[in-house]
């Protein structure tokens, strides 16, 4: 009985095992060579519709040039994606009752491996459900021994060319997973909040000049209260030290553009090694920077010793019970703010000051930008004929 609707799975798996049966999707050697490599989808999870519309447009130009005798190349492969990959296993783990340091690391390593022949495939399969023509015998992972030294061979390359370097900044760190994070893996989320008074008394003086934050916890690491230079309300206090409550330091009031008038009480505490734009402001006016976190979140020993080894959130607590026992504490307020998450571990991201490895972007950038310039990207034979029909057209 013939039917009149498409049944994909009576076609589709039929067409692609002849084609993957008769190595049609091998580059057939010619001078003329095209070639694309698959940029490589993480193997924690499925593909989505931004994958299914990049690997169609890629198909499309690699059966352009195969039906066009060039010796073409779609060369597949899939990523590691060590963080997510990691807090996958982890969980697992949980339903175990393991975690990895009970493990150790050689076999923790193991569990991840177990978990990536398990679930790795799910994304080749569907890759080739969209009829993606790659060579599949030369299908990779970035864990594999070659590629693994390939990388090494390019980092190593690019670090004497000073493309690659070493610096101690701040970044976004994920306290759970113990890693810095890039930008588009954090996940900033309205949340209701509160902002805190707080009043830092000035000295030889019966004054204080009271600072807004929604962050009293990094207080403890605080190098200068700054202040708009055209705010006339703190003209007077500008070059005056105070004292940090609690933690007893020195600091003095500057002048910097980054304060705003309208916002809080135009006075900001400022504390370069846990906010970005305090960091931008510490480098601007040479002040100190004092990290008072641990890689898990906790206290460390740049802060006052009742402190140590509190959890953030337990010190934020305490911090603001004594801030009202000493008569530092104004008044809190009810805002909604937007709070940094991590989109693996959901915990809340902190800027954290270490020494990570930076790409010069800049430098790397300059040829690419005057090859973009001189509309140079691109096909050259597609471009020709697209350029041959816009004119008979």
């Amino acid at each position: 009985m013939n039917s009149d609707k498409y049944i994909h799975s009576e076609v589709e798996d039929k067409i692609y095992s002849y084609w993957e049966k008769n190595e049609l999707f091998k580059p057939k050697k010619n001078s003329k060579k095209f070639s694309i490599v698959i940029p490589p989808p993480n193997v924690t999870g499925s593909l989505h519709m931004g994958h299914a519309l990049n690997n169609s447009i890629q198909d499309l130009l690699v059966r352009y040039y195969r039906m066009n005798n060039y010796e073409t190349l779609w060369q597949p492969g899939t990523d590691h994606a060590g963080i997510a990959t990691q807090a996958l296993v982890e969980k697992k783990l949980e339903k175990d009752n393991l975690n990895k340091n009970d493990l150790g690391r050689e076999k923790f390593i193991e569990k991840v491996w177990e978990w990536k022949n398990q679930y790795g495939d799910i994304i080749i399969n569907q890759l080739k459900k969209l009829g993606c023509s790659c060579d599949w015998s030369r299908n990779a992972f970035t864990m594999d021994e070659n590629l693994s030294k390939s990388v090494v061979k390019v980092f190593v390359e690019l670090h004497k060319k000073k493309l690659i370097y070493k610096a101690e900044k701040l970044v976004n760190w994920d306290t759970v997973l113990k890693t810095a994070i890039s930008d588009l893996e954090v996940d900033q989320r309205e949340m209701n909040s509160k902002i805190y008074y707080i009043r830092y008394p000035i000295d030889k003086s019966s004054d204080f000049i009271t600072i807004a934050t929604t962050r009293p916890e990094t207080m403890l690491g605080d190098t200068a209260i700054a202040v708009n230079p055209k705010d006339k309300r703190f003209k007077k206090y500008v070059g005056k030290i105070v004292t940090i409550p609690i933690v007893g330091r020195k600091i003095k009031i500057i002048k910097d553009n980054y304060a705003d008038p309208e916002q809080g009480t135009g006075a900001l505490k400022i504390t370069p090694a846990h906010d970005f734009n305090d960091y931008d402001v510490g480098q601007r006016n040479k002040l100190e920077i004092i990290n008072v976190f641990t890689e898990d979140g906790k206290i460390n020993n740049n802060a006052p010793k009742d402190y140590v080894g509190l959890d953030r959130f337990e010190a934020r607590k305490k911090i603001l019970n004594e801030l009202k026992e000493k008569d530092f504490f104004v008044k809190e307020e009810n805002i909604k703010n937007k709070v940094p998450y991590g989109d693996r571990s959901n915990s809340v991201i902190e800027p954290f000051l270490t020494e990570q490895w930076f790409v010069n972007a800049k430098k790397l950038s300059v040829k690419a930008k005057q090859i973009v310039k001189s509309k140079k990207t691109g096909p050259p034979d597609i471009k020709k004929k697209i350029k041959r029909n816009a004119i008979k057209g």
